[in-house]
């Protein structure tokens, strides 16, 4: 007897499916066939939900966006954190630099799926300044900050940390990835008119330690 499934169920079936192969194999090693065969579905149902292999890409990333995004929100929104910490729980949410979607970075970074790293940085890029400026207009109303541009400030921290950092596009050795992180550091409290040193406690968050931070 066949089975007959909800639209988003089986939708989400072939995401499912098309994820756990693209870590396998990688995007360009994954085929409709592949994809066919471990759902156990006829082509048409497959092109009935998604128009080609880059589709079912797209539904990924957008699937990833929101479990990403909406977790950097959830930790923007929570007043109960100190400013400074939620603002590196954003970023660490977000795996700028490590975080809680690990597992979903890892997969995404392999080199087979470039492609779907290119395009998750987009995601990045586009929604976490909005996120952080947020948490920076606190600030500014805390008297912590003093500038007038907390957005474009902070689209340039995430450009900056999200290319500078990221071991796909930049090679650092440990010295400089650390030179790199007190430079950057010492940079975005320029940009954002705290006062200077006082957002060197960041480095104990990223683990570098407390013999870097007092360098």
């Amino acid at each position: 007897m066949r089975v007959v499934k909800e639209a988003d169920e089986r939708r989400n079936e072939i995401l499912d499916a098309a994820d756990e192969l693209f870590g396998q194999k990688g995007f360009d090693g994954t085929s409709t066939n592949d994809i066919l065969e471990k759902v156990g579905i006829a082509r048409g149902t497959l092109y009935y939900h998604f128009k080609s292999k880059e589709d079912i890409m797209d539904a990924l990333i957008e699937r990833y966006s929101v479990r990403l995004l909406g977790a950097a929100r959830e930790i923007a929104e929570d007043q109960s954190i100190p400013i400074l910490e939620r603002i590196i729980r954003v970023v660490r949410a977000m795996n700028l630099n490590g975080g809680s979607s690990r597992e979903i970075m890892e997969h995404i970074h392999k080199p087979q799926n470039a492609l779907m790293h290119q395009k998750i940085q987009k995601v990045i890029i586009h929604g976490v300044p909005p996120i952080l400026t947020g948490i920076i207009r606190e600030g500014i109303e805390q008297g912590m900050f003093n500038t007038p541009y907390p957005y474009e400030c902070m689209e340039m921290v995430v450009i900056y940390a999200n290319t500078v950092f990221d071991d796909d596009l930049v090679t650092l050795t440990d010295e400089e990835r650390l030179s790199r992180m007190l430079a950057f550091i010492c940079n975005v409290e320029r940009l954002l008119g705290a006062e200077s040193g006082s957002l060197m406690g960041v480095m104990k968050m990223f683990g570098a330690g407390d013999g870097a931070a007092n360098e």
